[in-house]
């Protein structure tokens, strides 16, 4: 797994970042920032992800097959458990 390998900010990126963070969005300047259009090569997940806590679980065989055969093609059976599992908490946090 990656670690993070970001830098710090430094003072002076730190202070315009803040002083950013106080406008209203209608009077921060964008002229100098190019209007991105072809988002091809992007990525997602690059900036955020979440911390991950290896553990034991014990999961019934017949779940965890079902789960290793519906893969996606370069995603492995417990990403789709942890999406599954992610998706269920979405739910009943809405139900509240």
């Amino acid at each position: 797994m990656k670690k993070d390998s970001s830098k710090a900010f430094t003072r002076a990126q730190a202070a315009e970042l803040k002083g950013l963070s106080a406008l209203p969005d209608d009077k921060i300047n964008i002229q100098k920032v190019p209007e991105q259009r072809d988002w091809a090569g992007s990525q997602r997940g690059v900036f955020y992800r979440p911390i991950k806590k290896q553990l034991t679980l014990r999961v019934d065989a017949d779940v965890i097959d079902w789960f290793k055969s519906h893969a996606s093609k370069g995603e492995g059976y417990q990403t789709s458990i942890n999406s599954a599992l992610r998706e269920y908490v979405a739910k009943h946090e809405q139900n509240k």
